[in-house]
């Protein structure tokens, strides 16, 4: 009652509850496989054999170790466990992410949002998840701002100041959003795909990462509107993809 303006936090279902373990066993998984890649990387280089980053080149990388001549045996050995860990890491995380795309099959609004550009399937579904009431915010500039995804304001004596945005909420799904919206700048900068006006302008006039800090504020509204709403996206509308480049893969659906 000393509080009329103070927001509650909705209760998770079990499922939710279940799916946000499931993310969370996902994050644990691909951070522990960075470490582990790190360490085969880092121990190989001193011996004089480096690779690339990226899962993709560790085992190329464990066969070199395995074959060279001036690696000990004891090293070799050593080298040999740490594959095997790897192997057994891989399987795991493969199994996890089954799961979370049968999870984000089953769920009808992770399926919605994941139609939308910037977003994919591991972001529809922490957004099915971690915001579990969409009611609970006025706007979806609030939405954002609950995301962190919004400027701090520094402005003082009648001078707007905006400064780096917030980051505020949940990290997990504030990187999520922002990795995806980097993704779209960096096709844009290369020139592949259609853009709309208002993004080609965006990337032009600002750096990589303003951009898509800015991209997923607006991708962040988008969804929240979907949420609300329950309509599906709508590209011509959200002013992110050109309308004219949706045309020719809807004709071709409905044909099909």
């Amino acid at each position: 009652m000393s509080r009329p303006r103070m927001s509650f936090v909705a209760i998770k279902t079990t499922d939710q509850q279940a799916g946000q373990m499931l993310m969370t066993m996902r994050e644990r998984l691909v951070g522990y496989r960075t470490q582990l890649i790190n360490t085969i990387r880092g121990h190989a280089a001193e011996f004089g054999l480096t690779a690339a980053k990226g899962p993709a080149h560790v085992e190329p990388l464990l066969l070199r170790v395995a074959e060279d001549g001036k690696v000990p045996e004891l090293a070799k050995e050593l080298f040999a466990m740490l594959g095997q860990e790897s192997s057994r890491l891989k399987i795991e995380l493969r199994e996890i992410e089954a799961k979370l795309k049968a999870w984000h099959r089953q769920n009808e609004m992770s399926r919605r949002l994941a139609e939308v550009d910037a977003i994919g399937p591991i972001g529809a579904c922490l957004l099915a998840i971690k915001a579990p009431d969409p009611q609970a915010f006025r706007c979806g500039r609030d939405f954002a701002a609950w995301m962190g995804l919004t400027p701090k304001d520094h402005s003082t004596a009648g001078k707007v100041r905006l400064g780096v945005i917030s980051r505020a909420g949940d990290e997990a799904l504030r990187r999520t959003l922002v990795v995806g919206a980097t993704s779209v700048i960096k096709q844009v900068n290369k020139g592949k795909g259609s853009p709309s006006p208002w993004l080609r302008n965006l990337a032009a006039r600002k750096p990589p990462k303003l951009a898509a800090a800015a991209l997923a504020n607006k991708v962040a509204r988008i969804a929240w509107k979907l949420m609300v709403s329950g309509d599906r996206y709508d590209a011509a509308r959200a002013g992110i993809v050109s309308s004219t480049a949706r045309v020719a893969p809807c004709s071709r659906r409905q044909s099909g």
